[in-house]
């Protein structure tokens, strides 16, 4: 069967230099043994701009253009770069992750929603959310190659991996699914159903259970992959969205946007443990290398928060530009 092609250019270079890693676990914490401080890039996917702050300070230094609805942001395996996914312009923007100073802009990636490198390194997989499908690319090196477009309707919206690297999972937002595709030879292989809307999904440490931030509802559905079906639902809050690990190889935080919340799960026992009050749509978060402070976007504030997380309570409220998402700074905590 003749694989479909698509062709994407660099602005400054003719290959797609590219990284990023759903885990980012080694380039990240290569990075903070570092104790490299850098900014903290904030996209604002109403502007289409990047807020940089001031990470001490914590001042916005300034903000620049980038391409249309900037959702999503990844560093790469190494933590060199820092890459910025421009969903409505179909592009992608390639930053120094201590600056945030950008170097180069990669065109024709269609819609990339959401992007991410499989564990091995060896697929880069975008999904495609207003155009109903997933695309999957061949990773070597520093270049891309165009393998397979997956139609996932509806609305595929975040991804998490299989520890070995033979799926990748796909919440579908419309359709009240989440998709696994073999990577292998890019087929889904299964869906099933979960809560209305779900968004957020992670891969638990054990590689046991996927957790799905059900938006429409206010618990997280807790699925058992292999066996494909749910096994129990974590109540934490209205529109429970997305996930961060505290960085201790055992808790995820997940924001409620509605409840205007954070939660903290234990991933062994599968239980919250607490919520922490942040309001006007918690969305993105990042947690410092110290495990002490948790960076969070406010969609509907035009702003970002810094909850202390020993008491529980934000210190800081920073504010930034329209509908605030994704959010990095290169001294975090790793994402395991």
């Amino acid at each position: 069967m003749r694989r479909p092609t698509f062709a994407f250019r660099d602005e400054t270079a003719g290959a797609c230099r590219r990284g990023l890693a759903t885990l980012l676990a080694a380039g990240l914490m290569l990075a903070a043994a570092s104790a490299e401080a850098g900014v903290v890039v904030v996209l604002n996917s109403g502007d289409a701009s990047v807020s940089l702050i001031d990470q001490d300070k914590r001042t916005e230094l300034r903000r620049f253009d980038v391409g249309k609805e900037p959702h999503h942001l990844m560093a790469t395996p190494d933590g060199k770069t820092l890459i910025v996914a421009n969903a409505a312009s179909n592009d992608l923007h390639f930053l120094d992750p201590v600056t945030g100073e950008v170097r180069r802009r990669v065109r024709n990636i269609p819609d990339p929603y959401q992007i991410g490198f499989s564990p091995d390194r060896k697929w880069f997989v975008v999904n495609a959310l207003r155009l109903d499908r997933v695309d999957i690319y061949e990773a070597n090196g520093e270049e891309l190659r165009p393998v397979k477009r997956v139609p996932l309707p509806r609305t595929p919206s975040h991804m998490a991996f299989s520890a070995d690297s033979q799926f990748v999972f796909v919440t579908l937002q419309e359709s009240d699914e989440v998709a696994a595709i073999r990577l292998a030879d890019q087929t889904v292989q299964w869906k099933v159903k979960v809560g209305r809307q779900p968004a957020g999904i992670w891969m638990t440490p054990d590689d046991r259970y996927l957790l799905v931030g059900v938006m429409g509802e206010d618990y997280v559905d807790v699925i058992d992959w292999r066996q494909r079906k749910s096994v129990k639902r974590i109540i934490t809050g209205k529109g429970a969205h997305n996930f961060r690990p505290l960085g201790d190889g055992r808790h995820v935080f997940v924001g409620n946007r509605v409840a205007g919340t954070v939660s903290l799960i234990d991933q062994q026992t599968l239980e919250k443990k607490y919520d922490i009050t942040v309001p006007h749509g918690p969305d993105c978060m990042e947690v410092s290398a110290d495990r002490r402070w948790l960076w969070i976007t406010q969609r509907w504030g035009k702003s970002v928060a810094v909850v202390d997380i020993e008491a529980r309570k934000i210190a800081h409220t920073i504010p930034v530009g329209r509908s605030p998402h994704g959010v990095f700074f290169i001294n975090s905590a790793p994402w395991r």
